[in-house]
């Protein structure tokens, strides 16, 4: 096999979404070596979609089935596995994926919440754990739990604890930040309301905290979200400098809904916690306007732009 360790990996996601086609238009737009690039997918796939043009390298992931836009299969959800499995496989310098659809992923047997679950599976080793990071400029939300039902959200004091001290490592050795702030939000109405709104915030995320600074973590008590992300959507439509080097949230969608709607498509999914660093757009496969050429390729080229320096 080829080493791949100064390369992007780049997977299409299920091939009867907007992948392929986004993934064209943003290589088409952003001119970038193609020494740098390497396609997993498959060329009847990206034929369908578009025309590179740039003659990238592409490692062919078998796909004997017609593209059909917008339907969900069985085929596409094996296709869209086997594309990750085999980009994990390469073990490039980063890996960008293009959406896949869960319920494809589900019909072909691989029973994730998402594409970040299948990367830890290939990727992880000595008890890593991956996280999801929320990217858009200097706005950055991370998802204290990942893709689960809301009545599943169970936050414990070692979670938070572990999870905000593998981010705090991260902005240090990734992003030269060495001392990040970080905000983090309660998980109750109001953080809790002094307990008489829910006390996770007395009973986990205050004890948490404190355990935290005294590993000199700048971290804030648990927080009231819905006035923290006022304060960071205003300054990130400023275009000033957001309060916080990151906003920690309990759910998805606490942080998700604020990040995406002041950022929209340009909002970059990142996993961190792995040896390789993962980023997506942050939308889906848009099922419904596939296959008409008029899906918008931002969100696919922040998220390579994310990992190209």
């Amino acid at each position: 096999m080829n080493n791949y360790f100064d390369k992007i990996a780049i997977t299409t996601g299920d091939p009867n979404g907007i992948g392929a086609e986004i993934t064209i238009k943003a290589l088409n737009r952003m001119n970038i070596s193609r020494d740098k690039i390497v396609l997993v997918s498959n060329r009847k796939i990206l034929d369908y979609y578009g025309r590179l043009q740039k003659n990238y390298e592409i490692i062919e992931i078998p796909y004997e089935y017609n593209v059909i836009p917008g339907k969900v299969s069985k085929e596409a959800g094996e296709f869209s596995f086997q594309c990750l499995k085999k980009v994990c496989e390469l073990k490039p310098r980063a890996i960008v994926t293009a959406p896949v659809a869960k319920k494809a992923l589900h019909l072909a047997g691989y029973l994730y919440n998402g594409q970040t679950e299948v990367l830890q599976k290939f990727l992880a080793h000595d008890q890593q754990h991956a996280e999801m990071l929320f990217v858009a400029k200097d706005f950055r939300v991370l998802l204290l739990t990942r893709h689960c039902a809301l009545k599943d959200v169970n936050l414990t004091k070692d979670l938070v604890i572990n999870k905000i001290k593998d981010l705090n490592s991260f902005f240090q050795n990734n992003l030269n930040i060495k001392t990040p702030k970080f905000a983090l939000c309660g998980l109750n109405p109001h953080a809790g309301e002094d307990g008489i709104l829910g006390r996770e915030e007395i009973d986990i995320l205050i004890p948490a905290v404190k355990i935290l600074r005294q590993a000199g973590i700048s971290i804030t008590d648990p927080l009231p979200s819905d006035t923290l992300f006022v304060k960071a959507g205003c300054a990130y439509n400023s275009n000033n400098q957001v309060p916080y080097d990151c906003y920690i949230a309990a759910y998805h969608d606490q942080g998700l809904i604020p990040i995406k709607t002041v950022a929209g498509d340009k909002t970059v999914n990142m996993t961190i916690g792995l040896d390789i660093i993962r980023t997506s757009p942050g939308h889906g496969t848009a099922f419904d306007i596939a296959g008409k050429n008029i899906a918008d390729e931002n969100g696919m080229i922040s998220a390579i732009e994310a990992v190209s320096n």
